[in-house]
């Protein structure tokens, strides 16, 4: 499994705005979706682009552009959609899916309880969306839904990740690529990210 930690200085930046307790709902949000924006630039650059021909005020030239069917987006809800909404405006003809995924209290597994999808995934390059990689459980499942669906070639993309995470990851997917702002220290009792930034969604959306 290929995984890469950004070092970019505005994601380590921001990053550091996002932890801060005192940041508060909508700073939250636009923060998680700047580094998105900038993990997308980071974990797109092997995409493929088509010759096309264009026309410039001066005279007529060849360029390159990406092909119509290339790109989905697939978030695990809730908080996946933040990360959605910050790449859509660097790749705005993605196809967007969504994946509900909630990890049960008690046990820290994952439970399903929607999945919509574009039809043509198998077709596109695929990146599923979640802020924080913890147990790995949910993106676990994630992929495997994807894979059922047809999809292939499949990224995660994460804000931060635990190095427990991972390995569960790796262990059952060992094929995907993880794109991470940051691999944080471990896991606490709770299964949260330590240092961390606690619950991403609750602090998006200002609940608990």
């Amino acid at each position: 499994m290929t995984v890469s930690v950004s070092d970019h200085p505005l994601i380590r930046h921001k990053l550091t705005l996002l932890r801060d307790e005192r940041t508060g709902c909508r700073e939250f949000r636009e923060l998680c979706g700047e580094i998105s924006m900038l993990l997308a630039y980071e974990a797109t650059r092997d995409l493929m682009l088509e010759k096309t021909r264009v026309r410039t005020p001066l005279m007529e030239t060849t360029g390159e552009i990406l092909p119509q069917k290339d790109v989905a987006l697939v978030a695990i809800l809730r908080s996946g959609l933040v990360m959605v909404e910050g790449i859509l405006r660097l790749i705005p003809t993605a196809r967007v899916g969504h994946i509900g995924i909630y990890r049960d209290p008690a046990t820290l597994k994952p439970v399903e309880y929607y999945a919509k999808l574009p039809p043509d995934i198998a077709e596109r390059r695929t990146f599923l969306l979640d802020p924080m990689l913890a147990t790995g459980g949910s993106t676990v499942r994630g992929i495997d839904i994807l894979k059922k669906k047809g999809a292939r070639q499949i990224t995660a993309a994460a804000i931060i990740a635990a190095p427990e995470g991972l390995k569960v990851v790796e262990s059952a997917h060992p094929d995907v690529r993880i794109v991470l702002a940051a691999l944080d220290q471990r896991l606490n009792d709770h299964g949260y990210i330590l240092p961390g930034l606690g619950d991403a969604g609750d602090r998006m959306y200002g609940t608990k």
